[in-house]
């Protein structure tokens, strides 16, 4: 989540935040949208203000670095961190100095110029994933962006790190409602969260398909019960001879396909609990051992097939296919109770 605008009495605003429920961390930081100049090389990116000491509580920046260090941003040592692929792109070097150049405009006797400043890079980083966060964004020390961007002793907003990251929609309205009506709360699925919507709606339509698989089994259920039906007619019939009713040899086929559905389902969710838990490491295992990459984070996002096992879905399927093999078990069991004892041992 974040609190925009331009706060001056932040440190306050932070302590407020840091005392709410469901807020794990809050953090400053000020942004703008600069250019990069490396010699000939031109580069757009998100310039962040940030804090190092407090950004390790925020997000994983510090953990992502290839070069140098997040503490390497120091107050007034006007020090720069590029993502991996925005270096590349200009050319920089660790110890080189690169020009950000803000929208900002600074008057003299020429006209108005943009301004600009030289920056030391200090560090490069690497995300990954598709979002293009490394051919994006830079970082820099709070106390620099603010005399780049003239903000003096304020910010541009606030970082907040969530309980429940799923619940953002949810907690923006209420941290809103809580805050003055000069602060505006955005969080992550404004800016991100048609990416998740897509694989919400992959993860439904891949439901579906699978459920037409299991459909699949299920009509090879129907097929096996009726071939026994048609086995065990002879059967059938004696037990009707010995005064069986019809219900007794429905309930007899009924019980056997309700076994078999039963059997089948919990080999299918041991064996899918097995393999949720692995696939991320057997799919790597496949990888290495024919040579190829199956999953590439730039269509992807990620470069690894991730897996998290959810208990809801775990009985959502199990119930569907419970159900299906008890339904597949109707057909066959009725066609057993119509049996006629008389047809059925005419030839026998």
């Amino acid at each position: 989540n974040g609190l925009m605008g331009s706060i001056g009495n932040w440190p306050s605003l932070q302590k407020k935040l840091q005392t709410t429920k469901g807020i794990i961390a809050a953090a400053p930081f000020v942004n703008a949208q600069v250019m990069l100049t490396n010699t000939s090389y031109v580069q757009p990116a998100m310039l962040l203000g940030v804090l190092p000491a407090e950004e390790k509580n925020i997000s994983e920046l510090s953990q992502k670095m290839v070069q140098g260090k997040l503490t390497n941003l120091s107050a007034d040592n006007f020090g720069i961190i590029l993502g991996e692929d925005l270096a590349a792109r200009l050319g920089a070097v660790m110890g080189e100095k690169i020009t950000v150049v803000t929208p900002q405009v600074s008057f003299s006797p020429a006209g108005m110029i943009p301004r600009f400043k030289r920056f030391t890079v200090v560090g490069i980083f690497r995300i990954g994933g598709g979002f293009g966060f490394d051919s994006n964004l830079a970082f820099i020390h709070m106390s620099d962006g603010q005399k780049l961007m003239e903000l003096q002793q304020g910010v541009t907003g606030m970082h907040v790190n969530i309980n429940d990251v799923y619940h953002a929609q949810e907690f923006a309205k209420q941290l809103a409602a809580q805050l003055p009506a000069i602060l505006t709360v955005s969080n992550w699925t404004e800016q991100y969260g048609a990416y998740f919507h897509a694989v919400s709606l992959e993860k439904s339509m891949m439901f579906f398909i699978l459920l037409l698989i299991i459909a699949v089994a299920v009509f090879n259920l129907v097929s096996s019960l009726v071939m026994v039906v048609n086995d065990k007619e002879a059967d059938i019939a004696i037990l009707r001879t010995f005064g069986a009713t019809p219900q007794m040899i429905m309930n007899i086929f009924i019980v056997q396909g309700a076994i078999i559905g039963v059997v089948g389902t919990l080999l299918g969710v041991i064996g899918g609990v097995l393999l949720a838990y692995n696939v991320t490491e057997v799919v790597k295992w496949i990888e290495a051992l024919f040579h190829v990459q199956f999953i590439s984070s730039n269509v992807y996002l990620v470069n690894y097939l991730p897996s998290e096992l959810q208990l809801h879905d775990v009985i959502k399927i199990s119930l569907v296919s419970l159900g299906l093999s008890l339904v597949a078990t109707l057909y066959p069991a009725w066609r057993a109770s119509r049996t006629i004892p008389v047809e059925a041992l005419r030839y026998e």
